[in-house]
């Protein structure tokens, strides 16, 4: 039996151009190896799992290549890059400031900077999670990071750009990473499944990676999850079960008893939903983010915001033609006002039914 690499490893973006998502960044990092204005430290900031580690060990990998391509990508055959791919480069040096946070920590950085690299021209130095670094080990930062020795590079690399010092910000280049789009995504994750010869639905897919929120890693982590589950067959029946995920089939049916003002039917189709184990909370949540997606629709503008595959994409386009713009905009309101007094009420259950009842009656008096 094969050893197993999760995907997240597997698939890790080993050049610019495999990098998902962020383009921007990719190519102001191309364009200045290719001119040579490098800076002394850079700032990768953004949500988790967009790709801030990968990039910094891509970057540290294409300017210590003795041999680049003509699209100024690592060439993966000179000996500094083959160090790399094996994991026994001396010439880039990863800390992570989450366990190494103090003074002595980073004067012992301060010492290995000084040793300059055996083969390549950089010595790189990425520094995962700075902000984790205590408020004496920054000061005693400072010096180095302003004016290190000339084959020094340092990356920082962090999720919360609002607790580094505004001192050692103005010593890096910073650059924003983005959440990776849904397109994005799921585009990769067909790519993966095709490389693993895994069947797959694209509503599926899509579910994955609305759950991962625009983190690629935890759109692979779930990804691999859900293979083991469904082995390697991935329909969205089997995601909406294994992610204990709303199917989106209960909104619409919600949506056409509130049309109808049968209030006994949307009484029912919620206790259903409680007695799967569902919270009320994300309930309501997912009913506004519901009639959101129905507005959005009423445009040929905005349709484009509809983050949706293409099958639920077309319930929503019909269902949208029988609403009104008045029902959407005061269902909306509606939901959002008991979104706002769910956690202050005491008989929560209660609150979601009054709701629901109020919603219906918006569609009893259309009908009427």
């Amino acid at each position: 039996m094969s050893e197993f690499i999760v995907s997240a490893r597997k698939y890790r973006p080993d050049n610019f151009a495999s990098v998902v998502g962020q383009k921007s960044t990719t190519s102001t990092l191309k364009n200045a190896i290719r001119t040579g204005h490098l800076a002394q430290a850079y700032l990768f900031c953004g949500p988790r799992g967009v790709g801030k580690t990968t990039c910094a060990r891509i970057f540290a990998k294409t300017i210590n290549c003795l041999n680049l391509t003509v699209d100024n990508e690592p060439c993966n055959e000179c000996e500094s890059c083959k160090s790399f791919n094996q994991s026994r480069s001396f010439n880039i040096h990863e800390l992570d400031a989450a366990s190494n946070n103090s003074v002595d920590d980073i004067r012992t950085l301060i010492e290995q900077v000084r040793i300059p690299p055996q083969i390549s021209r950089y010595s790189v130095y990425i520094i995962d999670e700075v902000h984790m670094l205590s408020q004496s080990a920054f000061n005693a930062f400072l010096k180095t990071l302003e004016e290190p020795p000339k084959h020094a590079v340092f990356i920082l690399a962090t999720t919360e750009k609002h607790k580094i010092l505004p001192t050692i910000l103005s010593r890096c280049q910073i650059f924003d990473f983005n959440r990776i789009q849904i397109k994005d995504t799921v585009d990769y994750l067909e790519y993966i499944s095709k490389q693993e010869k895994i069947t797959y639905e694209l509503d599926a897919l899509n579910l994955i990676a609305q759950k991962a929120d625009g983190a690629m890693r935890d759109a692979l982590s779930l990804f691999d999850q859900v293979v083991s589950f469904c082995e390697n067959n991935v329909t969205y029946q089997k995601v909406i079960d294994n992610l204990n995920l709303l199917d989106y089939e209960y909104f619409f049916t919600l949506t056409d008893a509130f049309l109808q003002g049968d209030v006994a039917k949307c009484l029912l189709v919620f206790d259903e939903i409680l007695n799967k184990g569902f919270d009320a909370h994300n309930f309501i949540s997912g009913l506004s983010c519901h009639f959101r997606d129905l507005l959005v629709c009423k445009s040929q503008n905005t349709v484009q915001l509809l983050e949706v595959g293409k099958n639920i994409k077309d319930k929503y386009l019909e269902q949208a033609t029988r609403c009104t713009d008045s029902f959407i905009f005061s269902s909306l309101e509606i939901c959002s006002s008991a979104d706002v007094s769910y956690r202050s009420s005491k008989n929560q259950r209660l609150l979601i039914e009054i709701t629901l009842v109020k919603i219906c009656n918006l569609g009893g008096e259309k009908k009427k």
